[in-house]
């Protein structure tokens, strides 16, 4: 009991701290990041884990020193918890440049109160006003009623997320929308994500799927890792890309 109240004390001592120093960056560290990566990491969530009463949300990015375009964010409000995950084209700083604008995008709609909808086309409107020709970001974002127990999802062009229920493994059927950023203005669809008690929903990026990781078995994988925390399930499945990579 001495010892986890003095873990609680230090993990107040480093989230109040960190804003004001490198240290604590530097200790996490074990590889140099590239600027693109050093830009991509700034506009992750401080935390990456999250535990409430309703639900338990984890995540990762992998490698962490090379980046290619990859996000997530989240947002939990009272009743309310929006997620997104955005996959930018390329594995350059023009990458990290459109990931930048898209992220900030979506958040500034958010924080506006806008509906699902308008988020989509407020943050596409503003990527489109910066991205050249053929630049683009595929992405899903989904906003969770936690009081009416309901939710929406846009698809902009993204890989589904696979839902697991009741032991089994599904890919949420998803009607595509086109990426963010080709071009202003049009509509985005929100459709309905039908959730029940104990399921498990996993967000991926194409990373997760192509090369010499197409060939895993995902579902064997998120089925082996249904007891896991979520925390341990996200790194179960990050370590198996890695090692069939």
């Amino acid at each position: 009991a001495d010892v986890a109240l003095a873990a609680h004390f230090l993990a107040y001592v480093v989230i109040a701290n960190r804003r004001y120093t490198d240290l604590f960056e530097w200790g996490q560290r074990s590889v140099p990041l590239s600027l693109a990566a050093e830009i991509q990491h700034r506009l992750l969530p401080g935390s990456f884990t999250c535990e409430a009463g309703q639900f338990t949300l984890a995540a990762w990015l992998q490698p962490a020193g090379e980046i290619g375009g990859d996000t997530f964010d989240f947002s939990l409000e009272r009743d309310t918890l929006h997620v997104s995950m955005t996959d930018a084209m390329g594995h350059t700083m023009d990458a990290a440049l459109l990931a930048t604008v898209l992220v900030g995008g979506l958040r500034n709609a958010r924080r506006r109160g806008v509906e699902l909808a308008e988020q989509a086309r407020l943050a596409n409107d503003a990527l489109a006003e910066h991205a050249v020709e053929s630049q683009f970001v595929t992405g899903l974002i989904v906003r969770i009623d936690l009081h009416a127990a309901t939710a929406g999802i846009v698809n902009a062009g993204h890989p589904p997320p696979l839902r697991v229920r009741a032991g089994q493994v599904q890919r949420v059927p998803l009607e595509v929308d086109r990426p963010f950023g080709l071009e202003a203005g049009g509509d985005y669809r929100v459709q309905a994500l039908h959730l029940e008690v104990g399921d498990r929903l996993m967000f991926v990026t194409d990373g997760m799927l192509e090369r010499d990781a197409a060939g895993l078995n995902m579902a064997a994988i998120l089925i082996e890792g249904l007891d896991m925390h979520p925390r341990e399930a996200v790194q179960h499945l990050t370590q198996a890309v890695l090692q069939a990579s």
